[in-house]
């Protein structure tokens, strides 16, 4: 009678076992593959994966739909011939430099549609590991995001003919001043002080108007204390020492400059309005502490007008502070209106100030 087992060193195996585990086996994978093909179609994003080495095997339905290749077309390397000319070398430059060190892949470059015109597409991608930390297969994806790549450059226009707009607004003022000077000898040197302190605030504009990576001021003071005080030069009440700039001083970038400067900006204007500075005898605390990983900035007012509570309406500035802070810094933003003046409390993250 023939034996049932196939005989090892100490160790027996039913061979129906293994043939029921690898039948068992086929059948996951097939149904794993079947499930990861599904998905995949159902995204309405471009996906893709290679193998380790960057051999592209595999795409979705979205990416023919878009594309308009035929099927299999694109496998290999023939997929940088997709990209618009300019952008090819760049593409397989970073590629190259992933596949190199294991690093994400994320680059934006124009990819043909097939209407024939080139869309702007971001494309990502990240690594598979086995239990040993080995990429077995990269997984990537592409999204269309020409629209709004589009939208972001209108806009950009927009805010810069009307940043144009607003410097030429304070220059007409500046000037206004001094030709009303010249007719009384006794006010050129107060419409001087009043001329330059104009100017500081459109400098102060310029730096917490919202930028793009190119409008992006290049003359950015290079620490924390020095935004402060560009944003509070053209206050009187900082060359009075009625403002206050304490504690830790920290480097920032145009990264952490534009949302610390806009706050502070906002902060300031509504004290001249309706809080400390808005008095002759009010004054204005700003302490900045490093908690950590953690950068603590304090904004306290006292000498104003009794406050009796928080405003009953919340303006559109004190909306796009909390937006810049919170969701662009990622940081938090408490007020306090107590009744001797405004405390606000803001704290981010070290690294999100500067790169």
């Amino acid at each position: 009678m023939k034996s049932r087992y196939n005989w090892f060193p100490e160790v027996r195996i039913p061979i129906k076992k293994i043939e029921a585990e690898l039948v068992s086996a086929q059948n996951a994978l097939r149904e794993s593959d079947a499930a990861f093909r599904t998905l995949a179609d159902a995204l309405p994003h471009m996906v893709w994966s290679t193998l380790p080495d960057g051999y592209h095997d595999y795409y979705n339905s979205r990416w023919y739909e878009f594309t308009g290749a035929p099927a299999g077309s694109t496998d290999g390397e023939a997929w940088n011939g997709m990209f618009h000319p300019d952008d090819q070398e760049r593409a397989w430059t970073i590629w190259r430099e992933s596949l190199k060190t294991g690093k994400p892949y994320e680059i934006e470059y124009r990819l043909r549609h097939h209407t024939g015109e080139y869309r702007w597409t971001l494309g990502r991608a990240l690594p598979m590991h086995d239990d040993d930390g080995k990429i077995v297969r990269w997984i990537g994806t592409c999204t269309d995001i020409h629209d709004a790549k589009e939208y972001a450059a209108q806009n950009e226009i927009l805010s810069r003919e009307l940043s144009h707009r607003i410097k030429n607004i304070f220059a007409v003022i500046g000037g206004l001043i001094g030709m009303s000077a010249r007719s009384d000898s006794g006010q050129k040197q107060f419409a001087a002080s009043l001329q330059q302190r104009i100017a500081a605030l459109g400098r102060a504009h310029e730096f917490v108007r919202p930028h793009s990576e190119h409008s992006a001021p290049r003359d950015l003071p290079e620490t924390l204390q020095g935004i402060l005080r560009e944003i509070l030069s053209p206050y009187p009440a900082l060359a009075d020492g009625r403002i206050l700039i304490a504690g830790d001083n920290v480097s920032i970038d145009d990264r952490g400059a534009t949302p610390i400067g806009l706050l502070i900006h906002e902060l300031a204007t509504n004290a001249s309005k309706y809080g400390a500075l808005s008095t002759s005898n009010g004054t204005v605390k700003l302490v900045a502490a490093i908690n950590g990983d953690e950068l603590v900035l304090s904004w306290l007012e006292a000498g104003g007008p009794r406050i009796h509570g928080p405003p009953s309406r919340t303006g559109f500035g004190t909306k796009l502070t909390e937006l810049s802070i919170v969701q662009q810094l990622g940081g938090s933003l408490e007020r306090n209106w107590k009744p001797e003046g405004l405390a606000v409390e803001v704290r981010v993250l070290l690294s999100r100030l500067a790169r």
